[in-house]
Formats: structure tokens, sequence, C-alpha cells
């Protein structure tokens, strides 16, 4: 389990390196977009190869359909919840912070991170850290924290009130990447694919309604692209 905790904490912690760069070198908002659709294009990779393929060894489409839908709504409903409170521009990375709740904001990027630690305790607890799926929570985390920042610095917070924030992030993080490890006994297959698809669906929703809309945003035309090209690379890292 301690391995799990560090895992995840070290994914997670791509979001305190986001907010340094955010508040030190003040990156452009193409730069951020592009990074956040090539994460998105990664972990949708390890999502179809890594739990939807392996879920599917062990059990039926349709008891995994089913389950990717009840994870999508778990999340969806928490997400919808926490933006009528206040939370909806977490990453936007104009200042739109300003007119939200800062609770709100902290709790949106809190649920934003559990999908993937959690997915990430998963596959440690299968044998050995999956390296696509590594790669592409960090590519997903650091521009996530850098234009989150961004928007918090323009919204007038100060350095070191994000900084907490993310610390905060990060320890929740890792203790879902525990829970993920816990939850997925290697003896239970058909147990294990069941989390495995819950979680699959989470992730799914969570990359649809908080990274994607952000990169189209400001990337337009060229989100697809760049989402194929993250989906490629984790299809070469897959096999590493």
């Amino acid at each position: 389990m301690l391995e799990a905790f560090l895992w995840g904490a070290l994914s997670a912690s791509a979001l305190l390196a986001g907010a340094v760069i955010a508040y030190q070198l003040r990156p452009g908002r193409r730069l951020i977009a592009a990074v956040m659709a090539l994460g998105t294009g990664v972990l949708l990779g390890s999502v179809s190869f890594e739990l939807i393929d392996e879920a599917l060894k062990t059990r039926t489409v349709a008891a995994v359909s089913l389950l990717v839908l009840i994870g999508a709504g778990v999340f969806t409903v928490g997400d919808w919840l926490l933006n009528r409170r206040g939370g909806g521009e977490r990453k936007d990375a104009g200042g739109a912070q300003a007119a939200g709740s800062p609770l709100a904001i902290v709790l949106g990027s809190v649920l934003d991170g559990i999908p993937e630690s959690f997915v990430l305790g998963l596959t440690i607890m299968q044998g050995q850290i999956s390296v696509a799926l590594l790669a592409g929570i960090v590519l997903s985390n650091l521009p996530e924290g850098m234009a989150s920042s961004s928007g918090l610095r323009e919204a007038k917070w100060p350095e070191r009130r994000v900084l907490l924030m993310w610390v905060a992030v990060v320890a929740v993080s890792a203790v879902a990447a525990v829970a993920g490890y816990a939850l997925l006994d290697p003896a239970q297959d058909r147990t294990g694919a069941l989390v495995q698809a819950f979680a699959a669906g989470a992730l799914l929703a969570m990359l649809s309604n908080t990274l994607l809309p952000e990169a189209y945003e400001v990337e337009g035309i060229l989100t697809g692209p760049l989402v194929v090209a993250g989906f490629a690379a984790s299809l070469a890292l897959s096999s590493i």
C-alpha cells in the first residue's frame, strides 16, 4: 500500500509543478491547452487498453458497460453539485474563479484527481506501475495545475494559498491510489473487473467534463489531432 500511496502522490505532484510554473513563468494558454489535449489522449488510451480490455476478460460486455455508466454517473453528479456551488470555472486560465466559491474550487479539484489516482492504484495491485497511465496522469495534471493556477493568480489568490490547495489535492490523490490498490483483490478477478469498469467510467466523465472543454476553447479544431496524438503515444507506451 505504501507503494500505491507514493506513486499516487508522485503523479499528483505534477499539479504542484504546474502551479509553480503558472506563478513564476506565466505560460500561454495555447501551450497549456495543447498539453491538456495530449494528456487527455494518453488517458483515453490507458482506459481502453488497461481497464476496459482487462475488465472484458472476466465480465460480459453488458456488465462492463453498466458499470462504466454508473461510474460516469457518480462522477457527474458530484461535478454538478460542485458546479452549482461555485466550482465550475476551476480550470479556467482567465480568472473566472474570482466569481466562484473557494471551497467549491478546492473540492472540485479534489474530485477531478480521484478517478485517475484510483485507477493508478488498481494497476499497481496488478503487479507493476502502468507507464502509459502514469504518463497520462502527469500530462493531464501538469496543464491542469497550470491552467487552474493561472486563473487563480488572475483572481488574486496568493501563491502560498494555491500551493496549499494543491498539497491537499496531492494528499487526497495518494489516498485514492491506496483505495484503488486495496479494492482490487487479484484473487477475485470478477470483483476486480467491476471496479475497473466503474473507475474507467468516472475517468472518462472527468476527461469529458473538465479537460476537453478547456482544451477546445483555446485550441479549437486542433484539439482533435492533439488528442489522437496522445492516444497513439499511449498505445506505444502500453507496450513497454
